[in-house]
């Protein structure tokens, strides 16, 4: 990892190594913690914005208040936190942050509503997560023997940190088969999302994404959604099997983190030509057009920084 300067912690700017808890936060022992992961990048004229800085914060503190946080800060004093940790890492040149709402320490046990709530920002310098050759080439996909955690087992609408170690056995079993991403089904066998980002497919010209009611609401599915709509590309929300995925003329990866990430195989099976295809090639395109200022009707999502 990247570091920088600083965190950002409770209203304070503190050295990135001094940025620590207690062994005994009640976040590490019983998984109460909402994340984010927002994105800033050097835009066409050369300064850096944050990309849908709001709809991301909101997110947070809509996941904290699905888990019972009352976080001690408001949606403007946390986006201004961000763009100061920004301003004051220098990060000019765009970065990834990761903001975190934690019940820290004090309490012990199960119920945790006297816990503390602290919340922190971290900001760094982050290249594509599944690798540039990915965004280009496509990756390898395996859809993962477990199931995403039904909506009757948990708070599956909230970013949370606990729902992450489902993702994270997901992610595991793949990388350990020799695939570089795992997709998840929904406990009626459809697909819901993949570990960390969001599923697409094409056929037959028609882009189809799975309804959001087994998956996070994702900001980034709903700008491609919005940029394929832009562009003349029908969208089509219904759930999606597995077996069609395999037929599928292309398939691709949406997340803040994921960005428009192709995909080339699934179950060792070659999707369309085996590479990046047309349809997800344009949406690409556009999607990293929007995030870097050239699309004017997308520069409202903008929060520049310098």
């Amino acid at each position: 990892m990247n570091k920088a300067k600083y965190i950002w912690m409770d209203g304070e700017l503190t050295p990135w190594d001094d940025a620590k808890v207690h062994v005994l936060t009640h976040t590490l022992h019983y998984g109460n913690g909402a994340i984010e992961g927002t994105k800033a990048y050097k835009t066409v004229d050369g300064r850096c914005a944050i990309f849908k800085l709001k709809e991301h914060t909101q997110r947070l503190l809509n996941s904290a208040k699905m888990t019972l946080m009352d976080v001690p800060y408001t949606l403007e004093e946390l986006n201004e936190a961000q763009i100061k940790l920004l301003q004051e890492n220098a990060l000019f040149e765009g970065a990834y942050i990761r903001p975190l709402v934690y019940l820290g320490y004090g309490v012990m046990g199960l119920y945790h509503k006297d816990a503390p709530v602290n919340v922190s920002i971290a900001a760094w310098e982050w290249g594509a997560y599944l690798g540039e050759e990915g965004l280009k080439k496509g990756i390898r996909l395996k859809i993962a023997s477990m199931t995403r955690t039904p909506n009757t087992s948990g708070m599956g609408k909230a970013k949370a940190v606990a729902n992450y170690l489902n993702s994270q056995m997901a992610k595991f079993e793949a990388v350990e088969a020799g695939y570089d991403e795992a997709l998840l089904r929904d406990d009626q066998g459809y697909i819901a999302e993949a570990s960390g980002a969001c599923f697409f497919m094409v056929r037959d010209g028609k882009l189809i994404t799975p309804p959001s009611d087994n998956a996070l609401e994702s900001i980034t599915q709903a700008t491609v959604i919005d940029l394929a709509e832009d562009i003349g590309i029908e969208v089509v929300r219904r759930r999606i099997t597995r077996e069609e995925i395999y037929i599928a003329d292309e398939c691709f990866l949406t997340g803040t983190a994921a960005e428009v990430t192709p995909v080339r195989e699934v179950d060792a099976r070659t999707i369309g030509a085996g590479a990046r295809g047309p349809v997800t090639e344009k949406l690409q395109t556009a999607y990293f057009d929007a995030v870097a200022g050239k699309n004017p009707d997308y520069i409202q999502h903008l929060t520049y920084i310098n």
